[in-house]
């Protein structure tokens, strides 16, 4: 039998927190065999990434590491940093889960790209740019030619995302570890990069540790599955076997948690996740009492909203083309009602968000909220009118100040806004921290002292604190695992119930918003091309594009993985698009009351 690409034993890691040590990992000891996916789930704060970080000698000074850790025949506790900076990058390579906060804001992606080619493998600069190029395009971001020089900065989250996959593959490693590769990619995007890192594995013998709590992905790319809880190891088998078999009780309580796309079909209104002992959820479905207003005006219209971006370059920053984000986009929202907003990494979902709030300039097109004609309002207005319409952002870490403490971050919008005084807002702090899954003493915490889920419950806490009438979630439950995303979608669902919230759900996980919606709108680069009732779009999908995301959704079931990966590499029919494009007339047609779908021509 040949010998484990990595073999670690019985690692233990600690943090020194407040002169004593705290234990985050404990006695967990697994191998990964060449060309073989381990995947580790778990629940946010399990110890997955802190695993991760372990392999890589990338914890922070106040943390100790016991055990051992071996690459191929090497101890890499015992290298040093110096010969361990030699093996990261080229011999393993890490996926981080918030590209934005991974990537140099200061150079181009090209450069970070191509910096690793010239370190690591003795590239030119100009072959290293050629290679970076070629790169980009297996990962699919299009325009990768003209998107090479740009920033991180003009890059969706998804995009962003593939951009730190192209990072991680381009020395082509012994060792992948992906730390939530694929948490903010669209589905049919999510099946490519699965694809493409399966392809490389099976070019190269690469060996992956894919770090997930997307159960349905866990189905599409593992061989075996190792689940830790409180940092120990609870179950580790094959794939088959922990799916159609699992030991533990932790590990049926997990899969059965997992959304799936038709448990709410027969329901008119969104669906509760009801509380389970083991993981606090389970996947019976709970119908929710109506919330939607029919009664009065929408609290959101938005008419004709268009947003376009010039391209500069050159000394004198001339504009040499434009990018049309979003064109013609027009929906409204009730006291009460969530509209999702789900479609691939890029279409326009998070620039449309943006836009509401005013964060975007948009070109053209009317946004009336509450009965304010936004675009007429002065900033001071506007600001006063923004308390009212918050937004919950796609990059928690990035969202966060990290030289606040996370209570002074949730309590200074109520203290700017007038809404409490310093002591009135900490009571609150604590009650909101309470809601969203926390304990009230992590208050005095730094953001950088949380996993990836908990800052985005610190960002969802925060948004909460202001009572709006609107909330742009952009991606908000994407970065949680699957019993925290239940407790969190419930906690939306009757916040809605009691304050009568409206909800503009950015979203890619089809499943999710299947559960959260009253209504859906498909974008398609930068346009809605299918509107309607949420088992309308989902039950009979009329657009070409809405059919293929659904196709797209990950099942978790090993045994569909070929059958998935057919159609992953599956072409969407699209318009032709000149340069500058200029948005034509459309045509549409009603399918049934209130479903409409977009005609390609």
């Amino acid at each position: 039998m040949t010998s484990p690409v990595l073999s670690v034993c019985d690692l233990a890691v600690s943090f020194r927190l407040d002169r004593t040590w705290q234990s985050v990992v404990s006695d967990l000891s697994f191998d990964i065999g060449a060309g073989e996916t381990v995947a580790i789930v778990g629940e946010s704060g399990s110890g997955k990434s802190v695993t991760a970080l372990a392999v890589m000698r990338l914890l922070p000074v106040n943390a100790r590491i016991e055990g051992n850790i071996a690459l191929a025949d090497r101890q890499l506790l015992a290298l040093r940093e110096e010969d361990m900076r030699r093996v990261r990058g080229n011999e393993i390579s890490m996926i981080f889960q918030e590209p934005m906060t991974s990537l140099n804001p200061v150079l181009t992606i090209g450069f970070q790209i191509a910096e690793a080619l010239i370190y690591h493998r003795g590239l030119s600069r100009h072959q290293a740019e050629a290679e970076a190029l070629r790169i980009l395009d297996r990962v699919r971001i299009p325009a990768a030619r003209q998107r090479l020089h740009d920033y991180p900065h003009r890059f969706s989250g998804g995009m962003r995302q593939r951009v730190m996959i192209a990072m991680a593959l381009a020395c082509r490693p012994k060792l992948l570890i992906a730390d939530e590769p694929t948490t903010s990619l669209d589905v049919t995007t999510q099946a490519q990069i699965l694809t493409l890192i399966k392809a490389l594995q099976d070019e190269d013998g690469m060996s992956v540790l894919f770090i997930t709590h997307d159960m349905g992905v866990v189905a599409e790319i593992a061989d075996r599955v190792l689940v830790l809880r409180n940092g120990r190891k609870i179950e580790l088998d094959t794939a088959p076997s922990v799916f159609a078999l699992p030991k533990h009780p932790y590990t049926r309580s997990l899969l059965s948690a997992v959304p799936k796309l038709g448990d709410t079909r027969g329901h008119a209104t969104p669906v509760h996740f009801p509380v389970n002992g083991t993981t606090g959820v389970s996947a019976l479905t709970v119908p929710v009492t109506s919330t939607v207003d029919e009664t009065s005006r929408p609290v959101l219209e938005v008419s004709g909203l268009t947003a376009r971006f010039d391209i500069r370059s050159g000394l004198v920053r001339r504009v040499t083309s434009r990018v049309h984000a979003i064109e013609n986009v027009s929906f409204s929202i009730r006291a009460g009602e969530t509209l999702a907003l789900v479609g691939e990494s890029g279409c326009g979902k998070s620039t449309t968000g943006r836009s509401v709030l005013r964060l975007v300039q948009p070109t053209a097109g009317t946004i009336i909220f509450d009965g304010t004609d936004l675009g007429k309002l002065t900033r001071a207005e506007l600001r006063t009118v923004r308390r009212r319409m918050q937004m919950v952002f796609q990059d928690p870490f990035a969202s966060l100040n990290p030289k606040m403490t996370v209570g002074a971050a949730i309590a200074e919008p109520m203290v700017v806004h007038g809404l409490a005084d310093p002591a009135t807002a900490l009571d609150r702090v604590a009650a909101l921290l309470f809601k969203v899954g926390l304990t009230p003493d992590m208050a005095s915490r730094f953001p950088h002292e949380f996993s990836g889920g908990q800052r985005q419950r610190l960002c969802i806490a925060r948004a909460l604190g202001l009572s709006p009438l609107l909330i742009v979630a952009d991606e908000a439950v994407s970065a949680l695992d699957v019993s925290i995303k239940a407790q969190v979608i419930n906690l939306l669902m009757n916040l809605q119930a009691e304050l009568g919230l409206a909800y503009l759900f950015i979203s890619h996980d089809i499943a999710v918003v299947e559960r959260v919606s009253h209504r859906i709108a498909v974008m398609y680069l930068g346009e809605i091309v299918e509107i309607g009732p949420r088992a309308a779009v989902i039950e009979n999908a009329q657009h070409p594009y809405t059919r293929k995301l659904i196709q797209a959704v990950p099942i978790p079931d090993p045994r569909r993985r070929a059958e998935r990966r057919g159609l992953a590499n599956e072409e969407i029919p699209s318009p032709v698009r000149p340069a500058d494009y200029v948005s034509p007339p459309r045509t549409y047609r009603e399918v049934s009351p209130g479903h409409v779908v977009q005609e390609w021509h």
